[in-house]
């Protein structure tokens, strides 16, 4: 085993102890995504996350939310992230949303699926759960890679026995009125679809909270 290996190895044990302690009280959910996450073209707090944090409130969960979403972020990028945001932010939850920008790169499926596995392995590793975010490209791609592209997730979620939620964008990016509900570039959602993104994800992830 190489140094920097035996490095990333003790970050994740540090940090699965230090997320046993945390898990006592208050949990921390870590979102680790990309512009579909970090509000990209959007005022601040109008971002399906920011939206999170009041759901939160509202329904008297105690649980704080760490958005660690950076646009243009590839899993590959999430991956290299997460062992410093483990040992930092002690996640007792983990919602994993990469993926979009490995497709519209066109960097090889293997390794986007490789990259999405070893990050929710390390997350379970430092003893959090975790939400596997899936998402869709479109037609143009070819129905052959959408729907390979699409399996990548079920295919993660399955072999870490995860959460999932199939699709982000649900609601919106197949919605009758879809082009309303997206920015002038016709990829990142508007302020209006934020709440349905919120609803997609939302019933996986209170199914790993606490009642």
């Amino acid at each position: 085993m190489t140094a920097a290996a035996l490095g990333s190895a003790g970050a994740w044990t540090a940090a699965a102890a230090q997320a046993q302690t945390a898990s006592a009280g208050k949990p921390v959910i870590l979102v680790l995504g990309d512009s579909l996450s970090a509000e990209y073209g959007l005022k601040r707090g109008e971002g399906w996350v920011p939206l999170l944090e009041k759901r939160l409130a509202q329904q008297k969960i105690a649980a704080s939310v760490v958005n660690a979403s950076i646009s243009g972020d590839t899993s590959s990028g999430g991956r290299a992230r997460f062992p410093a945001l483990l040992v930092q932010h002690k996640p007792s939850h983990v919602v994993l949303e990469l993926g979009a920008n490995d497709a519209l790169r066109g960097l090889p499926l293997s390794n986007t699926e490789d990259n999405l596995l070893q990050i929710t392995k390390a997350a379970q590793a430092a003893g959090a759960r975790v939400l596997i975010v899936g998402i869709q490209v479109p037609p143009n791609y070819g129905g052959d890679y959408t729907r390979r592209f699409e399996a990548v997730f079920a295919k993660v979620a399955g072999a870490t026995k995860s959460a999932l939620v199939p699709f982000l964008l649900k609601g919106v990016a197949d919605a009758p009125d879809a082009m309303t509900l997206f920015q002038s570039d016709r990829i990142h959602p508007t302020a209006a679809a934020q709440p349905q993104i919120l609803d997609n994800v939302w019933p996986e992830l209170r199914k790993l909270l606490p009642k």
